[in-house]
């Protein structure tokens, strides 16, 4: 079955408004129960549960310096399609709980071979 990796998205607004109303104990429960409820509903089709991400490193011909970008977190699943997979992530606690603005489907691509 295809993978896919889906990325959590944050944004500019999403950190405003996340500042506007700092996560309190109680809401950062609620935010975790429901994770973990929708992370045992799609257990099924989970590969790697993945995580939240930190601070970004960019590593370039220039060398390695601090950088940014609005990923958030990821999740590894199967799906029998891209679309198959984005309607899982309808409803998901990113949106209702945490201060997220998107969730980012892509298929994961065999590794190309040398002929």
């Amino acid at each position: 079955m295809p993978k896919f990796i889906a990325l959590y998205m944050g944004s500019v607004e999403a950190s405003k408004r996340g500042e506007a109303n700092p996560p309190t104990p109680e809401r950062i429960g609620q935010g975790m129960a429901a994770w973990g409820k929708w992370m045992t509903d799609h257990a099924d089709v989970v590969v790697d549960p993945g995580g939240p991400l930190g601070k970004t490193k960019r590593v370039s011909p220039g060398g390695i310096a601090d950088s940014s970008n609005f990923v958030t977190g990821y999740t590894i699943l199967e799906a029998d399609s891209a679309e198959a997979a984005a309607k899982l992530f309808e409803g998901h606690p990113h949106f209702s709980i945490f201060p997220g603005d998107s969730v980012e489907i892509m298929p994961v691509m065999p590794i190309p071979t040398a002929p």
